[in-house]
Order: C-alpha cells, then structure tokens, then sequence
C-alpha cells in the first residue's frame, strides 16, 4: 500500500491543517501531544504522513484547539487514504448501511475485530512495512465507527468455528477478541452466530461475503480474495450470494448458544 502524498490527499490535509492550528495555538508537537493525551511521536507521524489520525485523536485535536469540528469531518476524508484504493468504494457504501450481513469462514469480520487481533492478520501481508501496517489498522478501527452511531446498523455476523479456532497472534490477542465478541453480542443491533464444525462441509466455505442494505438504495454484496475485492450490484448475483448466506446461517448455533460458545473459548486455555 503507497499513501498519497499530494496537496489534495485526505492525509495531506489533515496534516497541513494540523500543523497550521497548531503553530498558530503556540504548541509545539510535544505540547499538542500531551494537551491531547497522545505521544509526541504520534503527532509527528501524522504531520508526517506517516500515520493516518484516528477518530479519538482528531476529537481531541479539536478540544485542544478549540475548532468546531473540523478535525473531526478531515478525519473521515484522511481515514481512507489509509485503506487499499479497491476496498475505498465498499467503505463508502458501508459507511451509510443500516443492515449488514456478513459470512466468514476465517477470520472475525473486521467491524467487531479488536485493535491487535486486527494487527496480527494485517501483519501477514506480504511486502508492507510497518508504517502501512498501522495505517491499514487505524482505518480498519475507524470504520467500526458506525456500530456507535445513533442509529446503528444491523449487524448479522455469521462466523465459521473454524475462525474461532485459528490462533492469530497471542493467546491474549485471541483471548481479547472473544471477550470483545461476547461484549458485542450483547448489543441489541448485533447478531453473532458460530457455525459448529458439527455442521460439516458446506457450499459457503469457498469464501467469505458481506451484504449490505441502505436506505432507498437497492442491496449490494461484497466479495474479497487474497488480493482484492469486489463490489456486486446485478439482482441475480446479490440473491445467490443472500441464498448462500441464508443457507450456511441455518447452520448455526442459536443466538444464546453461539455467545456461550465464544465466552467459553475466552475462558478456556489455547488449544
């Protein structure tokens, strides 16, 4: 992944007018950083370019410096110069989704991943220094955004036990994440369902795949390979891909039973 660094870039913008604020407000990068309750360091990297703002660090930005708003609405532009040029559409169209479904056969769906877990599958891509690493991490994080709406979508996360079982990062890593799923199910927008390896083999295991409603809008499907995504628009393809997700969440443990499930794979040692 290559961050853009044009004067007309979300980054460069917030960067830009960040330290603009900032010169003008009398701080110097280790004051702005301890007014915010951030790292010196932090400040640099994204007056550098180096690190795309999360939402937290432009909230306090605008505290500090006393702009109405301002960092917040640059953050929404800047968060997706930090996300792969072929996933910026669907992060769009997610942005404004009042109902979401998502099937995954192996990994956690990245709306209810926590900040490590997130890191450690981001950090198995090939050929990406670590700077893009934690770029692409504060962009998956920011887009959770929506699940503290107002109005929050609904969220139906179908996950293969599968994904439950693969140890990504630390046995803390994984032990957070299930905590932080069983937090989420309890949210009333939030459904979080386990398809049991008792269920055995099934169509849905080729890949994973997210459906998304919007208002006034018709249905759109994501689907994503090892390198890519892609939108999907044509009528015939999103009621497959509903039928698909219909059919594999028919195999799942029942609400209640999926959330025992999780809480017991937190509790009980890494295996």
């Amino acid at each position: 992944m290559k961050t853009r660094h044009d004067s007309h870039s979300g980054l460069a913008l917030f960067a830009a007018e960040l330290r603009a604020f900032r010169v003008k407000a009398g701080f110097s990068q280790e004051g702005l950083g301890e007014r915010i309750n951030f790292s010196p360091s932090l400040v640099a990297m994204v007056e550098g370019l180096r690190r795309a703002p999360t939402l937290q660090f432009a909230q306090r930005c605008d505290d500090a410096l006393g702009t109405p708003g301002t960092f917040t609405r640059l953050q929404q532009f800047a968060r997706k110069e930090a996300l792969p040029s072929w996933f910026q559409p669907y992060a769009d169209i997610e942005a404004t989704a009042t109902q979401l479904r998502s099937w995954q056969p192996a990994f956690v769906e990245g709306l209810l991943q926590t900040e490590d877990y997130a890191r450690a599958v981001l950090s198995a891509r090939p050929n990406t220094s670590h700077d893009d690493i934690e770029q692409l991490v504060t962009a998956r994080m920011a887009r959770q955004v929506i699940l503290d709406r107002p109005d929050p979508p609904l969220l139906w996360a179908v996950i293969d036990e599968g994904a439950l079982h693969r140890r990504i990062g630390s046995e803390k890593i994984m032990r957070d994440q299930f905590l932080h799923l069983a937090q989420m199910a309890l949210r009333p927008n939030i459904t979080i369902e386990v398809v049991p390896f008792s269920a055995g083999g099934h169509y849905a295991l080729l890949g994973a795949l997210n459906i998304i409603e919007s208002d006034g809008a018709p249905r759109v499907g994501y689907l994503e390979t090892a390198n890519e995504g892609y939108i999907v628009e044509t009528p015939a393809t999103i009621a497959a891909m509903m039928l698909t997700f219909d059919t594999v969440r028919a195999e799942t443990l029942s609400r209640g039973a999926s959330l025992d499930f999780i809480r017991n794979r937190a509790d009980t040692a890494w295996t």
